[in-house]
């Protein structure tokens, strides 16, 4: 099944949320009036577009309908397709990996399916031709070590680890002295799932990225977060923690396919202005994506 497909199936019950909710509320009403907005502006908060960025694309959408001077609500829906199209469309959303070898270093909380999520991604970037390495820098539970080596072993590429309690560090030094030795293109660091309340851990982020910029100073680093999409507006304040205590390049968006929150995408880019770089919507191998905004609103209004 081709991508789109399977990202239109994935965000089914958000287009549920969201897409069928506005198109029964735009048949049903007569006019464009302060009722259609208030109703609009409930649906949307409610499949997790967030307050603020919802009460602009509503103030947005008010001015548009002045200047077109629109009085068939049914025209309301195309506007509202053009306004989250220029929320997602604003910004960078391809990785940044121009250098040999550029540093992707993925960190989340626990359960998010930040490793999964790694797999996928090392898939992604061999398919398109680049030589990549794991780092399994999450040293702080052996179950994360070895369920990397079993996503290394399926996206056929390879892997550097130390054993359960070892310096993560140490992993992502080692792992840099390997790319350079032996010319791969990217390394991709896994790291602790670690609280965003937890000082000691942010603290051992903010080491790995010393010996990043030590060891290879000139290098691409990309730091993705990775958010689970059913978790709401908890992603959006885990997005906030992370941003302010160690920067985050990008967001990797799970498990799409199970919520009917994926208005969470408008949201995260609106309020935080962080790009989303790749989403998921299944647990196979090429189940997770660049993130493309036009093929992601085309599937959310069909």
């Amino acid at each position: 099944m081709a991508f789109f497909s399977k990202l239109k199936d994935g965000l089914k019950k958000t287009r549920e949320s969201i897409t069928h909710r506005v198109d029964r509320l735009l048949v049903s009403m007569g006019k464009i009036d302060e009722e259609l907005f208030e109703e609009l502006e409930e649906i949307l908060i409610t499949s997790d577009v967030g307050v603020d960025t919802t009460l602009k694309i509503i103030e947005n959408l008010k001015q548009k309908v002045k200047d077109t001077k629109a009085k068939d609500p049914v025209q309301v829906k195309e506007m509202l397709k053009d306004e989250i199209s220029s929320i997602l469309s604003s910004g960078e959303n391809q990785l940044k990996l121009n250098t040999k070898p550029s540093v992707i270093l993925v960190i989340g909380v626990n359960g998010v399916g930040k490793t999964t999520s790694i797999g996928k991604m090392c898939n992604v970037l061999k398919n398109q031709g680049k030589k990549v390495l794991m780092a399994a820098g999450d040293t702080f539970r052996a179950a994360a070590i070895d369920q990397l080596e079993i996503w290394a072993k399926r996206a056929e590429v390879d892997i550097i680890k130390h054993s359960e309690g070892s310096d993560p560090s140490a992993v992502v030094f080692d792992a840099i002295a390997a790319a350079k030795a032996r010319a791969f293109d990217v390394i991709v660091c896994d790291t602790a799932g670690r609280l965003h309340t937890k000082k000691n851990l942010m603290e051992e982020l903010k080491k790995i990225n010393r010996i990043i910029n030590r060891e290879l100073p000139n290098s691409d680093v990309e730091t993705l977060l990775v958010l689970d999409a059913t978790t709401g507006q908890n992603a959006v304040s885990q997005a906030k923690h992370f941003t302010e205590a160690v920067g985050v390049d990008g967001i990797v968006l799970t498990k799409l396919d199970g919520t009917a929150k994926g208005g969470i995408v408008v949201s995260v880019k609106s309020e935080l202005n962080i790009p989303v770089k790749f989403i998921g919507v299944g647990e196979q191998i090429d189940d997770l994506q660049p993130f493309n905004p036009q093929e992601f609103v085309d599937a959310l209004f069909q």
